[in-house]
């Protein structure tokens, strides 16, 4: 997510006259782009801004700012701290980048955190920073409506909103008309993404209102016949999306992340099956295998949801890798609880999957009203049995594909061994292999004949 929006913000920047430096000795403005979803995260920032006032003492005409998440939810201590920092701009308010630019230029400190419940930045293409040609990420939708007891989320970013869809096949047409084979689209919550055309505002799109509700859907069907009932009903939902998106070209590689196990829906199941270059991976962060814990985080599933979740993709979509997200130690968790993980790790296999200690975050409902209570030894302890697991896991899912074929889109060099061209499969699988003449953004069939516990290694099918 930060990537994309650090993407949006260049092209503001490129309009305002400003272009990237590499080295940042030749920088006059200095730019870091924060999360705040996990403690580590905020304090790699601190360090960073450490560094960024080394080289405002050297030239004190260069300007420091900070973005994002961690911009919104510490302003007051940002501005605070010893003048390193000239802007603190948020997440919803890259537009006026340039005004408060002026502003900071001027020696006043500049600062817009607003949230808002409307901006997406659908009219701006964004600048693809450090891109290896090949993969390019969309933002279909802001914020988060979903509450999480422990996410911080929902306070730096705001209230969920989606985006125009018509923007979001343009921008992903455009990708591809530029070399660029594969696009994420990106969203907090993806299978929530909703568009009404209802909510069309004449003063943001006005060729779009101009058009009105029937032609609008009239070039939807021309984008995908198989959606006209869905486009005539002049609603749009991320299965739809989907679908429109793949149906620009059958070599445009379609992925997204993240979805939420509540609103994973048999439909964008389907959709996935009829479409060849939809990636069949689906990350779908379960975060407790503890139908009790997950109530406490206000997770709005069940133990029993979300496997019959997983009962659903393996039925519909055969084979398709499955990524996770696995909190250890949240608020009240006992011994039993973190067993239930272990169990659910056990039963659905995971490929791939994001651990991590609870990190309480300041404002967020577990904050304010549960007692972190797991002592810190034990979380690391859980934690380390969650990391074993699924490095088991990984194994077993890595070991199944060896003396399969894959079709990999190519990525670029590999680091090693020399001469290694690497690539992903659909199921977002690292494979290395030798090939002359090969070129990122092309598809080859690949032979796994080997895995290591991170990566598939192959051979051609004329080596």
């Amino acid at each position: 997510m930060n990537v994309a929006d650090s993407e949006v913000v260049a092209s503001i920047l490129g309009e305002a006259g400003y272009e990237p430096v590499r080295d940042i000795k030749k920088a006059d403005l200095i730019l870091v782009n924060t999360c705040s979803i996990r403690e580590n995260a905020e304090q790699r920032v601190w360090g960073r801004l450490d560094l960024f006032r080394s080289e405002k003492r050297k030239r004190p005409q260069v300007v420091v700012g900070v973005l994002g998440c961690m911009a919104e939810r510490l302003k007051e201590k940002l501005l605070e701290s010893d003048k390193m920092v000239d802007m603190v701009v948020g997440p919803d308010a890259y537009r006026e980048l340039p005004m408060l630019l002026t502003s900071a230029g001027e020696g006043h400190t500049a600062v817009n955190v607003l949230l808002s419940r409307e901006e997406t930045y659908a009219d701006i293409s964004p600048v693809r920073l450090d891109s290896n040609g090949v993969s390019a990420f969309i933002s279909i939708m802001r914020g988060c409506n979903n509450m999480c007891a422990y996410c911080v989320v929902p306070y730096t970013r705001g209230a969920e909103r989606s985006r125009d869809p018509e923007t979001i096949v343009s921008e992903a047409r455009e990708i591809f008309s530029q070399g660029y084979r594969e696009v994420t689209l990106l969203g907090q919550n993806v299978n929530s993404y909703s568009w009404i055309i209802g909510q069309l505002k004449k003063d943001t799109f006005p060729s779009l209102a101009r058009r009105g509700v029937r032609q609008l859907a009239d070039g939807v069907v021309n984008l995908m016949p198989e959606s006209v009932s869905m486009a005539l009903h002049a609603n749009t939902g991320f299965a739809t999306l989907l679908a429109m998106v793949a149906s620009i070209d059958p070599k445009l590689r379609v992925r997204f992340s993240t979805s939420h196990p509540k609103d994973l829906s048999d439909e964008v199941l389907k959709v996935m099956s009829r479409h060849d270059n939809i990636c069949k991976h689906i990350h779908l962060p379960v975060q407790s295998g503890s139908s009790s814990v997950l109530e406490r985080m206000n997770r709005k599933y069940t133990r029993e949801w979300y496997l019959g979740r997983i009962d659903a993709i393996n039925r519909i979509l055969p084979g398709c890798a499955i990524s996770t997200d696995i909190i250890a130690g949240f608020c009240g968790e006992t011994e039993e609880e973190h067993l239930e993980t272990l169990s659910l790790m056990r039963e659905v296999g995971f490929d791939f999957a994001y651990m991590f200690k609870y990190s309480e975050r300041p404002d967020t409902k577990a904050a304010r009203h549960m007692k972190d209570d797991v002592p810190e030894n034990v979380k690391t302890r859980r934690l380390n049995e969650i990391i074993a697991l699924q490095n088991q896991l990984s194994a077993t899912s890595k070991k199944a594909d060896v003396g399969k074929t894959f079709e990999v889109l190519v990525e670029g060099k590999a680091k090693k061994p020399a001469g290694a061209i690497m690539g992903r499969t659909t199921g977002n699988k690292v494979v290395v292999f030798q090939a002359e003449d090969v070129k990122p953004g092309e598809y080859v069939d690949v032979k796994i004949i080997r895995a290591t516990s991170a990566t598939l290694l192959g051979e051609t099918e004329n080596d």
